[in-house]
């Protein structure tokens, strides 16, 4: 099996006929033959007693239904022998006396197990009780079909490289539901079939239990509930069907149609193994919590999917939330995260004054916003903040001017120092050709900039704030003991595709207009190191991603390895989609080497950051998230690349 590590899951709610098993058979299984040519799942629930319908009362304990429905199951599974995935179905089931309401697990022609509900709710619209008892504490054999299977709730079901876990309906609802010994056993998908009734608000609060519960056990969770057709005596039946992956949806359905319905998701099985092993307390609470014996049953193996991702929306920018609401909110959250963590600094040191240099481009405008901030929380004047400007020989008059206007703008004290003189000194001192414009020649000034705002912090009884983001401490896009030093790096935590959202965010909530258009054309500039000298027409001759890659594309590879440890393959894989007529799959190609050798190369300068802080879950202090030898070899990962 080769599916890049995800593992295919349909819900699905069909239309139901009520006490009429052999037309219910024929629903479901029309259902699985359509969905299995189109989507090619490699499992599919169905609703809790799709079989004969929720609804149906006392007919539950006559004979004539129970019969119908094993018949009816008969039929389901003879028709797995020709599906290349696994059916869960929901009937009743008389075991040793006693009836059940019971999920099917069905694959390769005949049933793998028997997972009765744990918890039959007697309250309110629910009187269960009346019919069906609750789960026997321990997992015994039966009888089904002719084959023996287990029967009980301490059971998975394997297939391809996934295990499935199995609840039903009201299990969700309790303290302790059964679907977090599953997961703590192991499983790594939670089917519920279920035939939870609507009522006003209960949607929206099932949707956040289902994706907290996805969440709290590090899983996929695939919810099937009954809907058209159930009984509409007392209560409406409205087809939900649910996919959540830790915390997640990925897939609802629209309620309330008259014909079957599913929705289908490719659930990723090794995001869902990293966090795990990643998360010690998972483990921990494992270890806790005795979760017996659980029985695997084995399905027919899955079959590589011709497009492993066709049911998968893959973000081009894992950073940066899609929507203008949440973009917004986000970013309140960052900068008050940066904000408090320089607060904090400031108070401890109990420093009153800081330097930082104003270059004109994005990383240093949002460092200089966060300091103004700060300042104001603080209720400590803004001329405490040195901005510095210091052209060099790549200095525009954009850039130049912008960083100008927004120090005056913003209040602050300014500073001007052409750097050029010291450097052509510096140049003559060591017998560096200035006319050779190699990397002695830009490293030289960036060193430059850094000792001339490490000596004004000296002069003014301050520090040095740091500029430098995320993405350029990834890829070691940053000069040893240049601008790489400070005495804190507020944007150490944001990656460079937000960065200009921020200043963005800067530039909507400003009352002042002159403010809000230098930001505004601060963030439409190139993004620029400036160390050489511009073209002849003015205009900014070194842009940085002509030189190591689009900043989204190498954000995009810094989620997916530091958040889940992906291979190149599967980064590779997911940028495809991701990027599909953004980008040929050479350039990704290239750009993906070029961010495994440069990252790996460049840890050393990630062992000496100065003090920032954490904004989002991927982070590089060596203090904290990232802990990485600078001798570590890239060799497997380039390798890897190359075969791509």
């Amino acid at each position: 099996m080769n599916n890049l590590g995800y593992f295919r899951a349909a819900a699905a709610s069909p239309a139901v006929h009520l006490a009429d098993c052999a037309a219910n058979a024929s629903e479901i299984i029309a259902m699985a033959k359509a969905m299995s040519e189109t989507a090619h799942p490699d499992l599919i629930v169905f609703p809790e007693m799709c079989v004969t319908g929720y609804s149906c009362g006392d007919l539950f304990h006559n004979d004539t239904l129970l019969a119908g429905a094993l018949d009816a199951l008969a039929e389901i599974a003879d028709a797995t022998r020709a599906l290349p995935c696994t059916l869960l179905v929901g009937m009743p089931l008389r075991i040793a006396g006693t009836l059940y309401n019971c999920a099917v697990a069905l694959s390769g022609g005949k049933p793998l197990g028997i997972v009765p509900k744990t918890y039959v709710p007697n309250y309110n619209e629910f009187y269960e009780k009346r019919w069906w008892a609750g789960a026997p504490a321990n997992t015994v054999a039966t009888t089904l079909l002719g084959h023996c299977v287990p029967f009980g709730t301490q059971q998975l079901f394997a297939c391809g490289d996934a295990l499935v876990g199995v609840e039903i309906c009201e299990d969700l609802w309790t303290p302790a539901p059964p679907s977090g010994f599953a997961a703590m056993a192991g499983a790594h998908v939670i089917a519920n079939l279920s035939a939870s009734d609507d009522l006003i608000g209960k949607y929206s609060y099932l949707r956040t239990l289902i994706a907290q519960q996805s969440a709290r056990c590090c899983c996929a969770y695939v919810y099937a509930s009954a809907g058209y057709g159930e009984s509409s005596t007392d209560l409406v039946f409205d087809g939900k069907t649910i996919i959540a992956e830790n915390g997640r949806t990925l897939a609802a359905n629209q309620r309330w149609s008259h014909e079957s319905q599913w929705v289908v998701a490719d659930i990723d099985l090794c995001a869902i193994n990293r966090d795990r092993m990643h998360t010690g307390s998972f483990t921990d609470c494992a270890r806790r919590n005795d979760t017996g014996t659980y029985t695997i049953s084995a399905a027919v193996d899955v079959e590589p999917h011709s497009i492993p991702l066709a049911y998968r929306a893959i973000d081009p920018r894992p950073f940066v939330p899609a929507d203008d609401e949440n973009l917004n909110a986000h970013c309140d959250e960052i900068i008050n995260i940066q904000v408090a963590g320089l607060c904090r600094r400031l108070d401890a040191t109990r420093c009153r004054n800081l330097v930082v240099g104003i270059s004109g481009g994005l990383d240093s405008t949002l460092a200089l916003l966060v300091a103004v901030a700060a300042f104001d929380k603080l209720g400590l004047p803004r001329t405490g903040i040195t901005g510095v400007t210091m052209p060099g020989f790549g200095t525009t008059s954009r850039t130049h001017d912008n960083a100008v206007t927004l120090m005056k703008r913003l209040g602050v004290a300014t500073r001007e120092i052409s750097i050029v003189p010291a450097v052509m000194q510096h140049f003559s001192d060591i017998g560096h050709d200035a006319a050779i414009k190699d990397v002695t020649y830009e490293n030289s000034q960036a060193r430059q900039r850094t000792l001339l705002l490490m000596d004004i912090a000296n002069q003014t009884g301050g520090m040095v704030l740091g500029t430098g983001d995320l993405s350029e401490l990834a890829l070691g896009w940053a000069t040893y003991n240049g601008d790489h030093m400070s005495m804190y790096g507020v944007n150490a935590g944001v990656p460079k595709t937000l960065v200009a959202h921020l200043v963005a965010h800067f530039a909507r909530t400003t009352s002042d207009d002159a403010t809000r258009s230098t930001l505004l054309d601060i963030v439409d500039t190139p993004i620029s190191p400036e160390l050489l000298p511009p073209s002849a027409d003015g205009t900014i001759a070194q842009v940085t991603e002509d030189l190591v890659g689009p900043y989204e594309l190498h954000d995009f590879f810094l989620y997916h390895m530091l958040r889940f440890g992906f291979t190149p393959a599967r980064v590779y894989a997911m940028a495809l989609k991701a990027f599909d007529g953004a980008y040929s799959e050479d350039t990704i190609k290239h750009w993906l080497r070029t961010f495994y050798r440069r990252f790996f190369a460049q840890q050393f300068k990630r062992s000496c950051l100065p003090d920032g802080p954490k904004v989002g879950s991927v982070c590089l202090s060596p203090r904290g998230d990232w802990r990485m030898p600078s001798d570590a070899c890239a060799t497997m990962w380039l390798k890897e690349c190359d075969t791509l």
